[in-house]
């Protein structure tokens, strides 16, 4: 029996996460300011939607636009935002920064771990803005809870980026170090991208604004999210 490929969407509020888990969405990725590409909700949002809906939820920790910190005050203001969700019950997350080089920035990623003992936790699509991105993944293919990276291959988006996701997907299935976390592909994906995906063993895909039929200008659609639940299914 093939596996089932797992559908993460976006959700701004608890109606977007009822309709995208009506919809066949598999985890939500909780965030606010997507003119911001997504920073870090309130704790009154966060319980909400733990409320509504009953599966995973990965919360998002960002804090402004970009993909470097600002100074120690950043990342004390990032540990406390995640020990404030951790509070709330959360214990799934999103994140992942850079040094000014490109480099992963290990002091701000290891103090957040720290924080997070143990949970689970996505290193998001700084790896598209990295130096180097093999190199990244080897530097942090030991730390505890990442188990996965959301990329489009290409800070352009996956259209720009399907060539490396094709070849990172390969280095995956030959147990290459580093590969191990599964690859949530979401950056620009569309419903014509997946069978070359689908065919190359990726089994993680990410949807935000292709799970409203009106943009970020409206809510999750249902009808928008089983369309890609029954394309992945097929």
């Amino acid at each position: 029996m093939s596996k089932r490929a797992v559908l993460e969407v976006i959700a701004l509020d608890a109606e977007d996460a009822i309709a995208a888990r009506s919809g066949g969405a598999d985890r939500l990725e909780l965030v606010t300011d997507m003119a911001a590409d997504g920073l870090t909700p309130s704790r009154e949002t966060f319980a909400k939607i733990r409320t509504a809906v009953d599966i995973p939820l990965r919360v998002m920790l960002r804090l402004s636009d970009g993909f470097t910190v600002d100074g120690s005050g950043g990342v004390d203001a990032l540990v406390g935002a995640a020990r404030g969700m951790r509070a709330e019950g959360a214990d799934e997350f999103v994140f992942g920064f850079l040094d000014a080089d490109g480099t992963p920035d290990l002091v701000t990623v290891e103090r957040l771990i720290a924080e997070l003992d143990g949970c689970r936790w996505t290193f998001h699509r700084a790896i598209d803005r990295a130096a180097d991105r093999g190199a990244l993944r080897k530097r942090l293919a030991d730390l505890p809870g990442l188990d996965t990276y959301l990329t489009a291959g290409s800070a352009a988006g996956v259209d720009d980026g399907m060539p490396t996701l094709l070849r990172e997907a390969a280095a995956a299935d030959q147990g290459e170090a580093g590969y191990g976390p599964r690859m949530l592909v979401g950056g620009g994906l569309r419903l014509d991208h997946l069978p070359r995906l689908l065919a190359a063993g990726v089994d993680g895909f990410h949807i935000g604004g292709a799970a409203r039929v009106r943009g970020w200008e409206g809510a999750v659609s249902v009808g928008a999210v089983r369309e890609w639940r029954e394309a992945l299914d097929a």
